[in-house]
């Protein structure tokens, strides 16, 4: 049961994910790792984000993770039930928890999401939604820019306040009343998407949903940390570990100390 959660991301947007896991599960042990060799996946085709996550996942269970987030939307859609049917242990995305949210938020039965290139190509949320509530509406967006923006720190930036805007203008067009950030990288930009979206529009974060998800999941197959154990959040990379930390103690402050290199190829 005090095993670590293993949790990974094409970089440091999984540690939204990572961040509400911490914040709601105080108790557990986490192990993270971000591909900031390989970032961004969204431009990627399906059989390398699979090649990725299969060497990714090798590499967690080698840290005896007791279950696996992937904290990436386009690496759910591609890998997710591939994995399930290779692994042991517990391993779940970030779409379907995002999904449920977005169906229940909207009012007017338009939904808006934004992703990167695979994730949006794949339909995966449209495809998700529609088993909640065929009648919904789901207008997508791909926004390949905003991960690489992300990656570089330009999180409050004009540039990237003016990408946002162009992305986003047709689903304002549509009238939309919930939209759902399809990628982990996204909830970082939350105050500027909220804040040219406009207050009638939900924001819908698959990284708060996911953890709330996961720990429901720990609870059903017994998996839960006791309260008395040690607990320890260990961050690794496939490039650029400094660079990583420096963003990454600014996203979970007091929690990212340092971050091992780890050559993922090898996997």
């Amino acid at each position: 049961m005090n095993l670590p959660i293993g949790i990974f991301d094409s970089g440091v947007g999984g540690l939204t994910v990572a961040k509400e896991i911490v914040s709601q599960m105080p108790n557990e042990s986490t192990v993270y790792f971000g591909d900031t060799a390989r970032v961004p996946y969204g431009s990627k085709s399906r059989d390398t984000i699979i090649k990725y996550s299969g060497q990714i996942v090798k590499f967690l269970q080698t840290k005896n993770v007791k279950a696996i987030v992937i904290a990436c939307n386009t690496a759910s859609a591609f890998a997710l039930d591939i994995l399930k049917t290779e692994i042991d242990i517990p391993i779940m995305g970030v779409i379907h928890a995002g999904a449920i949210t977005a169906a229940k938020t909207t009012k007017v039965g338009r939904i808006g999401v934004v992703g990167t290139s695979g994730t949006i190509s794949s339909g995966i949320y449209e495809k998700t939604i529609h088993q909640i509530n065929n009648e919904l509406e789901v207008i997508q967006k791909a926004c390949p820019l905003l991960v690489p923006l992300v990656e570089e720190g330009l999180i409050n930036d004009r540039v990237t306040d003016e990408i946002i805007s162009r992305y986003v203008s047709e689903l304002k067009s549509r009238h939309i009343d919930s939209l759902v950030l399809g990628c982990t990288h996204y909830p970082l930009l939350y105050k500027t998407f909220g804040r040219i979206m406009g207050e009638e529009v939900s924001l819908v974060n698959p990284a708060y949903e996911t953890a709330k998800e996961l720990k429901s999941l720990l609870e059903r197959e017994n998996l839960c940390a006791a309260d008395d154990g040690k607990v320890f959040h260990d961050f690794y990379v496939s490039d650029m570990a400094e660079r990583f930390s420096d963003l990454a103690s600014s996203i979970m402050p007091g929690i990212v100390k340092k971050a091992g290199i780890v050559n993922i190829e090898e996997f």
